[in-house]
């Protein structure tokens, strides 16, 4: 019997959909998480070890988004990356929910690969630091 699958994500891969995220506050933002899978059955593990952002803008079109996932497996399919997962920042500051259109997004990677992790960002926890001298 296998073990519980765990994911571990890399720096660069962390930051670059923080970044997307932060660039692009007042849109919904999605990308794919690339890596592979690694350890052995009792001890499975998905390393995240880069991300794409894609859009921040209009999320659910399905034809640029299936070319670019089409463009994103080819370039790094040949450096022995995979699509394993899927991030995404909702628009409004307090929306936690997942819509449609991003679940049908994530269920399409799902069918690709089975251990396909989902990122959804919480804009809460994206806030900006207080200046050196504000209080919080």
């Amino acid at each position: 019997m296998g073990g519980e699958l765990r994911y571990q994500i890399g720096q660069n891969a962390y930051i670059k959909l923080i970044l997307h995220a932060l660039k692009h506050r007042s849109s919904a933002v999605n990308g794919v998480l690339l890596g592979r899978l690694s350890g052995d059955d009792s001890n499975p593990v998905v390393e995240i070890t880069d991300s794409v952002p894609l859009f921040h803008s209009q999320i659910g079109h399905l034809p640029h988004l299936e070319i670019a996932l089409i463009q994103i497996e080819e370039y790094y399919g040949a450096q022995g990356l995979s699509i394993v997962g899927y991030f995404h920042a909702n628009e409004r500051f307090d929306d936690s929910e997942l819509g449609n259109v991003v679940k049908n997004i994530g269920d399409h990677i799902h069918r690709y690969f089975s251990q396909a992790g989902f990122l959804l960002l919480d804009n809460k926890k994206l806030e900006p630091l207080p200046k050196e001298g504000q209080s919080l």
